[in-house]
């Protein structure tokens, strides 16, 4: 779990002229909500974001955030983030306050280890469906990412939620019969097109025949 600790003004001043500001002085407008509690903007610096986004957990990572002239720190995750569409840099921010003792639901990316046997060997094809899984936990042991070994996945295998390997006091929370990854036989494009082809020719000879005439 990080032990981050960002320093963070209260924001007082909204709209545009004050955002442009915010950015002059190398921050950017975020807010921090949850537990029952009002929501509060507050302004961070998009570097220190960027520090925690970069760690082993990134989005999930347990950090504090401490507000500027006071003792006062809370618990937070990132729940979600605004980038610029055209430079991907940062531009709002959404923490979420969490209480060390309350389980809380995230989504956790779901990494494959190792080569499937089906297409190493069977000229298979992988197809990864589904490359996050929310659960619910203490956020305490929220884990970076859960690894699923797909080494003995042949053609025609498939691993499904419910066979993720969750450590001790994780729940996963979706449907567990859903697929997150597969193997499957190549396509046999060229026995699909070959007919198509064949229908075609009597066509261009039809059209050979009249301007023969002509």
């Amino acid at each position: 779990m990080s032990q981050e600790v960002l320093i963070v003004p209260k924001r007082e001043a909204f709209g545009k002229a004050a955002v442009r500001d915010l950015k002059k002085s190398g921050l950017i407008p975020a807010v921090v909500y949850g537990l029952k509690e009002p929501p509060v903007a507050i302004a961070i610096n998009p570097k220190a974001v960027a520090r925690v986004l970069a760690s082993e957990t990134g989005m999930n990572s347990v950090m504090f955030l401490q507000r500027e002239g006071t003792d006062i720190k809370r618990h937070v995750i990132i729940k979600d983030l605004q980038r610029d569409p055209l430079t991907s840099r940062l531009r709002h921010v959404d923490f979420m306050r969490v209480d060390m003792t309350l389980k809380v639901r995230v989504k956790v990316p779901v990494r494959l280890v190792g080569t499937s046997i089906g297409v190493k060997s069977m000229g298979g094809v992988l197809d990864f469906a589904h490359r996050e899984i929310e659960i619910e936990c203490l956020p305490s042991i929220i884990p970076a990412h859960i690894d699923v070994d797909i080494s003995n996945l042949a053609v025609g295998d498939s691993i499904r939620f419910e066979q993720l390997p969750l450590g001790a006091n994780i729940v996963f929370t979706g449907d567990a019969h859903q697929v997150v990854c597969s193997v499957h036989g190549k396509a046999a494009e060229e026995e699909v097109a070959a007919p198509v082809a064949a229908a075609a020719e009597p066509e261009v000879a039809k059209k050979g025949k009249k301007e023969d005439k002509k």
